[in-house]
């Protein structure tokens, strides 16, 4: 009889993993056999695994991931220069708790967006706050008036994912503006960046040598690096 009186108490009390738990446990003939301190405990675990969810859901809708990547899912198979033990350590999200750096380098069609939409995914499964730009949008948004707020924005998360640098070099504004991000992450934060030009041109990709300098002393000196090579994975799908 107290049944529906206390569903009700506990969905208007907002906790609806607990009133979810509730109405299972009420139908498992199991749970007959258990105490006050066990069913207590159980419905505990049904609430908190309910908000765990809600966090990942609200993290990934607002990293705007650009893959539906997870690192389970990660292709060590194919050819391509993948480190499957790195790649297993960086899915443990340590680095982004010690604020290192990703580099991702390599050419087109190697999964290089998609690996980094895979640790963003992970980042999003651990209760980190991520953001997934592309680098050519993000360098159009800095050059209108949603400068400042795109900088408060990249600043403000855990792992920023900055996508599909190159291969233009960039233009001095630009190259200030990446200069003011890695500015604002030096020893604070994580970064992922992607680029189809290896890691050892990037100070010529920058162009100003001074701000070159300034932006690959912040970014590298602690990163962990993924340098792929090989045929494109497009081209081996669609030969298959």
């Amino acid at each position: 009889m107290l049944a529906h009186p206390t569903l009700d108490q506990l969905n208007t009390l907002g906790l609806h993993g607990l009133a979810k738990g509730f109405k299972e446990l009420q139908h498992k003939p199991e749970a007959r056999g258990l105490d006050h301190s066990e069913w207590l405990g159980l419905l505990l675990d049904y609430e908190l695994t309910l908000r765990r969810q809600k966090q990942f859901e609200t993290r990934a809708r607002v990293a705007k991931l650009r893959h539906s990547a997870s690192v389970e899912d990660v292709n060590y198979q194919t050819p391509r220069g993948l480190d499957r033990a790195l790649f297993l350590k960086l899915s443990a999200c340590d680095w982004i708790a010690e604020r290192r750096n990703l580099m991702i380098a390599g050419a087109s069609g190697l999964g290089k967006s998609w690996l980094a939409c895979a640790l963003g995914h992970k980042a999003c499964r651990e209760n980190m706050s991520v953001l997934y730009m592309r680098i050519p949008r993000l360098f159009a948004g800095l050059a209108v008036a949603r400068y400042a707020r795109l900088l408060k924005s990249i600043a403000r998360v855990k792992l920023p994912i900055l996508d599909d640098w190159g291969p233009e070099a960039l233009t001095a504004n630009q190259a200030r503006d990446l200069l003011e991000i890695v500015e604002d992450r030096y020893d604070k934060g994580s970064l992922i960046i992607t680029s189809q030009v290896p890691i050892n041109r990037w100070h010529e990709l920058i162009g100003v040598p001074t701000l070159a300098d300034a932006i690959l002393d912040r970014v590298i000196h602690n990163a962990y690096r993924i340098e792929l090579s090989g045929e494109s994975l497009r081209k081996q799908r669609s030969a298959s």
